[in-house]
């Protein structure tokens, strides 16, 4: 697995999805098709293990966060950044979605949660905001955000 296969293995997931609002309709989808156990969850864990292990993800930390945007927006992943961090039992900095965010829980600790969801996919409107929060252990967390759009709260 380097780059290139993960955004192929990305693109598979953002075609699918590529005009959909982010909404907890899509949440539920993403969760039915795409779930723990299928196929394209249990690829996407895979590559984002190996991926961390062989530093071309997660490459990048701060305050006990490892991350990294790993693509960039583009026609490849039909308009969707993708960012992966990897966090143990913290809260990340505060921040907004313009455009919504799609995220991927994939507990690295059985029972880790991502914002009090389990494994699994959990999607945050347009203009919605949050500490992005691991609990119960660690976990990695992949991204999308459509247009690459994000939005940090400054530090007061």
């Amino acid at each position: 697995m380097d780059v290139n296969e993960f955004q192929t293995l990305v693109a598979r997931l953002t075609g699918e999805i590529a005009g959909t609002p982010l909404d907890t309709r899509l949440e539920a989808r993403l969760n039915a098709d795409f779930g723990p156990g299928s196929d394209l969850y249990d690829a996407l864990l895979a590559a984002c293990r190996t991926g961390v292990a062989e530093g071309w993800l997660c490459s990048r930390e701060g305050g006990g966060i490892r991350y990294g945007r790993v693509l960039k927006a583009s026609d490849a992943t039909h308009g969707f950044s993708v960012d992966v961090v990897d966090m143990n039992d913290l809260a990340g900095p505060h921040h907004s979605h313009p455009n919504g965010e799609i995220d991927l829980i994939m507990p690295l600790t059985p029972g880790a949660q991502f914002d009090g969801h389990p494994a699994g996919w959990c999607v945050y409107e347009p203009g919605s905001a949050h500490h992005p929060t691991v609990s119960q252990g660690r976990a990695l967390v992949l991204y999308l955000l459509p247009q690459g759009a994000i939005h940090f709260t400054p530090a007061a």
